[in-house]
C-alpha cells in the first residue's frame, strides 16, 4: 500500500491515490495542487550511509569501506515532494544523491541479519543533497555538508514492505530538467539492508520511524539554481524537487 502525508487546509492528513486524485483518511478527495506534500513519515533518528556503492566510492577515488560509514541527520533537513532546496551562494558543487530510504517499523535491539527484514515497515525515496565544498573528510561529513535546512527531500510515498518483492534489486534513476544523469541498482550496495540493521541494532536500539538512507550509486553532478531534480526508484515512484537561490 502507498500512502502520503499531506498538509491541507491547516491540518496534516494521510492520503492514498485513487482515480479521483488523493483521498484523505476522512474520505475527502483533493487534487495535488491543493496540498503541500510532507515527508511520508516523521523521521525519528535518521542514519545516512556514505560510500555504500562501490562505483560511487571509485567515482570519488576512495577505497571500498570495510564497515558502514554512517552519520546522523537532523529533522530540519527533510522536506516533501515538490519542495524547494536552497543552493548557498558560495557553493561550487551541490549534487543530488538518489537513495532508498528504509523505514524501521518496530523496536530493534541486537537483531540478527537473518531476522532483519521483520523490522522493516516500508520504504520511500530520499534525495540527500551534498554541499561538497564544505566537506572536510569523506569519512566524517561535517554538519554543513549534510544537515542544511530542507536539503533532503523525502517521499512522495510510504510504500509498505509487503509491496516490494526484492528491495535489494531496485533500479534508481535521477533526472535533471528531464535528462537522465544517474542510474544504478540497489543490488550494488556494499552493505545491504539486513547488514545495516544488524550493525546498527548491535550497539543501539532502533525505534519505529527511524530512517536509514542507504547511499547512492555513481553519477552525481552539480546542480544549478532553477534545476528541477527528479529522483526515481522502481516501485516507489518519483520525487520532484527544485533548486532555488
Amino acid at each position: 500500500m502507498k500512502t502520503a502525508r499531506l498538509a491541507y487546509q491547516g491540518h496534516v492528513h494521510y492520503a492514498k491515490i485513487t482515480d479521483k486524485g488523493l483521498e484523505l483518511e476522512n474520505g475527502k478527495s483533493v487534487q495535488e495542487d491543493e496540498v503541500v506534500w510532507l515527508p511520508p513519515v516523521e523521521p525519528h533518528t535518521c542514519f545516512a550511509l556514505g560510500l555504500n556503492y562501490k562505483d560511487h566510492a571509485s567515482e570519488l577515488s576512495f577505497d571500498t569501506p570495510e564497515e558502514p560509514l554512517i552519520f546522523l541527520k537532523g529533522p530540519n533537513t527533510f522536506t516533501g515532494h515538490l519542495g524547494f532546496t536552497k543552493r548557498p551562494a558560495d557553493v561550487t558543487n551541490m549534487h543530488y544523491e538518489c537513495e532508498l530510504a528504509v523505514i524501521i517499523g518496530k523496536k530493534a535491539e541486537n537483531v540478527s541479519r537473518e531476522d532483519a527484514w521483520e523490522y522493516v515497515a516500508g520504504y520511500t525515496i530520499a534525495n540527500d543533497y551534498a554541499f561538497r565544498d564544505y566537506l572536510e573528510n569523506y569519512y566524517r561529513p561535517n554538519l554543513r555538508v549534510k544537515n542544511r535546512d530542507d536539503s533532503t527531500p523525502l517521499g512522495p510515498w510510504f510504500v509498505s514492505a509487503d509491496d516490494i518483492d526484492d528491495p535489494m534489486n531496485l533500479t534508481l534513476r535521477t533526472y535533471i530538467n528531464g535528462e537522465i544523469v544517474q542510474e544504478g541498482s540497489t543490488k550494488d550496495m556494499i552493505f545491504d539492508i539486513p547488514t545495516l540493521i544488524e550493525y546498527l541494532s548491535g550497539f543501539m536500539t532502533l525505534q519505529p520511524n527511524d530512517v536509514i538512507l542507504t547511499g547512492t550509486p555513481k553519477g552525481t553532478v552539480d546542480t544549478k539554481v532553477g534545476d528541477e531534480v527528479v529522483t526515481e526508484i522502481e516501485g516507489l515512484g518519483k520525487l520532484k524537487n527544485t533548486i532555488i537561490a
